[in-house]
């Protein structure tokens, strides 16, 4: 993204951006003014901090910003040469590898080059072989130090991570996605994201038949269903007809066990709400979920319910979503279907390609 791509957007336009940047030295892509290939973290962490004043600009002031970021690993010593990154730094740890000649240093340091593992990791400000960058949250820190509220880390888990031949560390299977406000109150809708809860027939709230349910405070008691106003019948009637429900108890509760019990929802009885769903709890802050790829793009892109979680909490219907690393254009797929506008804006005219066609078909 330019430093002045955002100027034709309107202040105070944007309800909610969701994007994923370039992550540091992954790849070259190719193209004049692309974000990633800083020499240092500290030069990234730089330039992101600006990119992110950028969309400060077009964010309504009860706007969210949700950025995905993943991690990396420092590479052993070496001369870099012209790999993502530039420079050589392979002075600063030729001690590690004591007897090595310049040629076997190269190969050394360039070594590793997978996804997680770049020869570009140079050791710098405190990295040394092997560390881990903690990029996400040098960004993290960063953009809070900047004035930003980060109200969450999110961890994306992948059930199907890129293969790693390490054999000292677990296999990566994890990126995060941090939920930034400008200001202390902010538009989330927490209803458009609940997820089914564990065990929810379990709750005291949805069980009507002779389910044990247990409480702090509480002696173990049985719930038995009565009805009250439409006369008897199943669990399932009972649900099904949005009847009154009273939960008849045994005599073993104190005074905390009945505090308790209300907050849960026993008590004389209560009328089932469609807002009150106790099947269904907010949404909790790991979310698994597969990356996906397709042809066209040779490239793992984040799986569309990704943004849709962050479009549907962070952006009413109707509203406008900003993605100013557009990639393949799954946000702005997701947004479309949501019924939200979106502004895409994409460096690399390979990729704005992409989007464009995914959005045709």
């Amino acid at each position: 993204m330019h430093r002045l791509s955002l100027v034709w957007v309107a202040a105070d336009s944007v309800h909610c951006c969701v994007t994923s940047p370039p992550y540091w030295g992954l790849r070259d892509y190719g193209v004049d003014g692309q974000i990633g290939l800083e020499a240092s973290p500290a030069e990234f962490i730089a330039v992101m901090v600006d990119v992110l004043e950028e969309m400060r600009c077009v964010l309504r002031p009860d706007g969210t910003c949700w950025i995905n970021m993943g991690d990396s690993y420092a590479t052993a010593a070496g001369r870099v040469g012209n790999h993502p990154g530039g420079g050589a730094q392979g002075q600063v740890w030729r001690g590690v590898r004591e007897g090595h000649e310049e040629k076997q240093a190269y190969s050394v340091g360039t070594r590793g080059t997978g996804t997680l593992t770049q020869p570009n990791r140079m050791p710098r400000q405190g990295l040394k072989p092997k560390d881990l960058v903690m990029m996400p949250y040098r960004l993290a820190i960063a953009l809070q130090d900047a004035g930003w509220w980060v109200r969450q880390d999110i961890v994306w888990s992948k059930p199907n991570p890129m293969p790693e031949s390490v054999r000292d560390r677990c296999t990566k299977s994890h990126e995060y996605l941090f939920l930034l406000s400008e200001n202390e109150k902010y538009f989330y809708d927490a209803e458009a994201i609940k997820e089914p809860a564990a065990g929810a027939r379990d709750h005291p709230r949805n069980s009507f038949g002779t389910k044990d349910y247990d409480v702090p405070g509480q002696k173990p008691q049985k719930r038995t269903a009565r009805g009250v106003g439409f006369g008897h019948g199943t669990d399932a009637d009972a649900r099904q007809r949005g009847r009154v429900m009273a939960c008849s108890k045994d005599d073993g509760r104190d005074e905390e066990g009945l505090r308790t019990a209300a907050r849960m929802g026993g008590g004389t009885g209560f009328r089932e709400d469609p807002a009150v769903r106790p099947d269904m709890r907010n949404k909790r802050s790991v979310w698994t979920m597969a990356t996906h790829s397709f042809a066209e793009a040779h490239f793992a892109t984040f799986p569309p319910e990704l943004p849709e979680n962050c479009i549907r909490a962070g952006c009413p219907p109707g509203g406008v979503v900003l993605d100013p690393f557009f990639g393949a254009g799954t946000t702005g797929l997701v947004a479309d279907r949501l019924q939200r506008d979106c502004i895409g804006i994409e460096l690399n005219p390979a990729y704005a390609e992409i989007a464009r066609k995914r959005k045709a078909a």
